[in-house]
């Protein structure tokens, strides 16, 4: 019966030691991945829309101030 203490024991030491080491390194990627994207779908917004965008805000504030 102490040997079967003991492996599970070290069984779930070593279970633990290594959840730990993996803990967040694979949400690295998909941060990086969602950060290139959302960078991506700005740079092609303002491409496309930003002269429109511009010219909207340029009247919205010209109406405000009168």
């Amino acid at each position: 019966m102490d040997v079967v203490l003991r492996m599970s024991l070290r069984m779930s030491i070593a279970l633990q030691a290594r959840l730990l080491r993996r803990d967040e390194r694979g949400d690295v990627p998909g941060w990086v991945m969602i950060v290139v994207m959302t960078a991506g779908l700005v740079a092609m917004l303002t491409t496309v829309a930003g002269p429109q965008l511009r010219s909207m805000l340029d009247s919205a504030l010209s109406s405000v101030s009168g």
